[in-house]
């Protein structure tokens, strides 16, 4: 009992830590954005494509290495992804262009689309569905601590070393990651895929997959969510900037606080969603997100006001993503759950793409009220989703 209580906690300790470092430097892009604008004299309108080819990648790489990590292992894929993901993010201190910087985000992205999926399979491998709640809560905590320390620290790195410096920092986290992932993360005992795997086959397993309503609806779901989150979080901190002419610091004290919020929330919001069923709390989350995000400028009056705003988004964000990853993982069996998972996250980040893609352009054209609406409008349609066509699983509770 106590070796398999070591090894629970070497997984969440291990999954954690890459989770904070792989969020880390996504988040990492939205606060830093007028530092690469000065420092690689680089349009706003063309930031957004950053986010863009980042999404692209994740996507393309998830789909690919889905059907294998089913094949292989988890642990494997683990592995691979966390290894190319320490050698992009080393590869950041070299940009010297906007070109370059573009190539390292995508080659990145290659790395995040294996490793995504990959990760949330593994907690669906390993651990029963009623404990899933829990193990995702506090592994996705690792995104809140990303917020707490991983962006605040990287957004001063960025002010005084420039804007390459937090990605090196990143890079150090990612390799210990690596070393963890290698040393004291076992392969789940689950039934892996005996079947050879060919492209032909593994497109029509993505098309099998998605004649079935609840994977059409989950997918539609991760589309809006990270779409809507893109839209909304890429330019708000240029919007404070120039709105109430606060500098990089503030920006990544908000962060912190916002962090916090998430990192008390995640694992509560994980672990009674174990107990509630996880759509209810689903739901209510996106409903709060789009009151939140619509009533962002009206309410955001003073830059004090939005340290209040931003705690609260993180805590609605936090209630979402536990339950919905516990949710999605229980759709399919453990042998096809990488193919699913890897599949959900292509969709989620061709959402996250576009909504990169067409945030800048809004932004600059009508300002960042046409952000804000255009998230509210999205996460509003996720929760509606959700609601109509998501099937809840019945929860077994042990007495």
């Amino acid at each position: 009992m106590a070796d398999k209580k070591k090894e629970v906690f070497f997984i969440i300790f291990s999954l954690w830590l890459l989770v904070f470092a792989a969020s880390s430097q996504i988040m990492i892009i939205a606060p830093i954005l007028p530092r690469i604008s000065e420092q690689l004299a680089v349009s706003e309108a063309l930031l957004g494509t950053l986010v863009t080819a980042y999404a692209v990648m994740v996507g393309i790489c998830a789909l690919i290495t889905g059907p294998i990590s089913d094949k292989i292992g988890r642990r494997k894929i683990l592995l691979i992804g966390t290894g190319l993901m320490t050698f992009s993010l080393f590869l950041h201190g070299f940009v010297f262009n906007f070109t370059s910087f573009l190539f390292v985000r995508g080659l990145a992205g290659a790395a995040g689309g294996i490793l995504s999926g990959a990760s949330v399979s593994y907690v669906g491998d390993y651990f029963p569905y009623e404990r899933r709640g829990w193990a995702n809560g506090w592994i996705m905590s690792g995104i809140a601590m990303g917020q707490i320390l991983g962006i605040p620290i990287g957004t001063i790195l960025a002010e005084y070393f420039g804007f390459r410096a937090p990605f090196l920092a990143f890079a150090i986290l990612m390799l210990l990651a690596l070393l963890l992932i290698w040393l004291t993360v076992p392969q789940p005992d689950i039934k892996l895929q005996k079947a050879k795997i060919t492209v032909v086959g593994s497109i029509r397993k993505y098309l099998i997959m998605l004649r079935k309503p609840e994977i059409i609806a989950s997918a539609v779901s991760y589309f809006l969510m990270f779409l809507s989150l893109s839209v909304y979080v890429i330019y708000l901190p240029t919007w404070l900037e120039t709105t109430f002419n606060v500098s990089g610091n503030e920006i990544a004290s908000l962060f912190l606080v916002g962090g916090i919020a998430n990192v008390v929330t995640g694992p509560q919001a994980g672990k009674l969603s174990d107990l509630w069923g996880r759509k209810s709390i689903i739901i209510i989350s996106c409903i709060g997100l789009a009151l939140v995000m619509g009533l962002t400028i009206p309410l955001v009056q003073s830059f004090w006001v939005a340290y209040v705003l931003f705690f609260v988004i993180m805590i609605l964000v936090a209630m979402r993503i536990s339950p919905f990853q516990a949710l999605t993982t229980e759709l399919v069996s453990g042998r096809k759950r990488g193919t699913l998972m890897s599949l959900l996250v292509a969709i989620g980040q061709v959402g996250y793409g576009i909504g990169g893609t067409i945030a800048g352009p809004a932004y600059v054209s009508q300002g960042y009220i046409s952000n804000t609406l255009i998230g509210a409008a999205m996460i509003l349609g996720m929760a509606l989703i959700v609601w109509k066509y998501l099937p809840e699983p019945e929860l077994k509770h042990s007495n």
